[in-house]
């Protein structure tokens, strides 16, 4: 079987046929050369608005790589005419293996990007012999198509949250959709601002808005303001996770001062290395890390004190009716208001005046959580260092719609990559 018969079969372009197929040296190695041209009184494609029209004159020949075969590089070798459109003027004309002046085929560029998911943006490159900066524009085509060919309708659940990106207090808004039918990453924006998330909303357009049920996210005040006035009719739930994520960080602040109080104290540290032992569900300890909690409990301890009312808390999560989870909700804060560890009662302090919001998850039969919306930050993150390197924003925003997105891709006579 003849290269230019796989080729027909895979890369069948209208108008257009294969001459030779010959190995050439580009680049100092050897390569599968495809020359190109088009049918005999096929007239050229203007450009710009797709109507065929007269030739006006014949470029110089331009190679386009396409995806290697049996580990040699494959190009096709073209001369592109120039098109004479009476409306639109004299330009070069429209081929359907590339777009513009790009030198890489769609077909290279989609098949680059389906490995750039598998692999680092620097081992995708070094792989197929070609660079960061080619990989990245194969990935950016792709997400800029997926972009504009999604479905953004029957979005009825999304999560939102912020990830920190560089070094500094430096983040990116992520919005997630969270329905059964699809979870995916939605939008991407600079710095965690009310102006942010507010231009989410305006991107998504007010009949979409008014679609949303449910709204899973953190008490940051900004975000809050937001979902309330763009989103008033959905549901707002700040769930288990991000709530008990407050109670262990109050629970190591205690733990930080105690230790540093014994230290000065010169007493036994009896708090060494019992950060997780304190941190971790009672389930997920080992036997061995369980033995040591048990001994440490029985110490009249801050820290333990702080432990043993977040475990109590836990007690929450189990009502059915919101009416008694408020009552448990109210007796909890009043007795914890009443003590003297300074990081619980700043905890209890923010349960209250987020306590509408909280009781949200109970309304929503707790079909809603954050946990979705953590795992795909911590995809985000594995994505940022995949990329290794992302030189700008836009950059990074690219490597998370491409990795998290779930976008259609253009469509292709042959599928490469799985």
């Amino acid at each position: 079987m003849q290269i230019k018969t796989l080729l027909n079969t895979v890369e069948n372009f209208k108008s257009f046929v294969y001459k030779a197929v010959s190995f050439e040296v580009i680049n100092g190695r050897k390569a599968l050369v495809a020359d190109i041209k088009p049918r005999v009184n096929a007239k050229p494609e203007c450009s710009v608005c797709g109507k065929r029209v007269s030739g006006y004159d014949t470029q110089p020949s331009r190679l386009y790589e396409y995806p290697p075969l049996w580990g040699f590089q494959v190009f096709f070798r073209y001369s592109p005419r120039r098109a004479a459109c009476p409306v639109d003027g004299i330009h070069v004309e429209r081929i359907p293996w590339s777009e513009g002046k790009e030198q890489m085929t769609t077909t290279y560029k989609v098949f680059l990007s389906r490995w750039a998911k598998r692999l680092s943006w620097k081992e995708t490159a070094e792989i197929f012999k070609s660079s960061w900066d080619s990989v990245y524009r194969a990935v950016q085509f792709v997400v800029a198509y997926g972009l504009a060919h999604r479905d953004l309708e029957n979005i009825t659940e999304i999560g939102i949250d912020e990830i920190q990106v560089w070094s500094g207090h430096k983040y990116l808004t992520l919005v997630y959709q969270l329905d059964s039918h699809a979870k995916r990453l939605l939008w991407s924006g600079p710095e965690r601002k009310a102006k942010t998330l507010r231009k989410f909303f305006m991107e998504l357009g007010i009949e979409r808005c008014l679609r949303i049920k449910f709204v899973c996210s953190d008490m940051w005040s900004p975000y809050l303001k937001v979902i309330a006035k763009k989103a008033s009719q959905a549901l707002n739930i700040l769930d288990r996770f991000h709530i008990m994520k407050k109670f262990n960080e109050a629970i190591d602040q205690i733990r930080r001062e105690e230790v540093k109080k014994l230290k000065d104290e010169g007493t036994d540290n009896v708090l060494e290395k019992s950060r997780w032992l304190l941190l971790k569900r009672p389930e997920n300890l080992t036997e061995k890390q369980t033995v040591r909690l048990s001994q440490i409990v029985k110490i009249n301890l801050s820290s333990i004190k702080a432990y043993l009312m977040r475990e109590d808390f836990q007690r929450f999560w189990e009502y059915k009716y919101p009416a008694y989870a408020d009552r448990f909700l109210e007796n909890w804060i009043t007795r914890t208001l009443k003590t003297n560890l300074e990081p619980m009662k700043k905890v209890a302090k923010m349960l209250r005046n987020h306590k509408q919001l909280i009781l949200n998850w109970f309304k929503a039969d707790g079909r809603l959580s954050s946990g979705t919306v953590e795992g795909f930050n911590l995809k985000a993150k594995l994505t940022m260092r995949k990329a290794y390197g992302y030189k700008s924003l836009e950059c990074l925003q690219t490597a998370l719609y491409h990795t998290l997105g779930n976008l259609p891709e253009p469509i292709l006579t042959h599928r490469f990559c799985g």
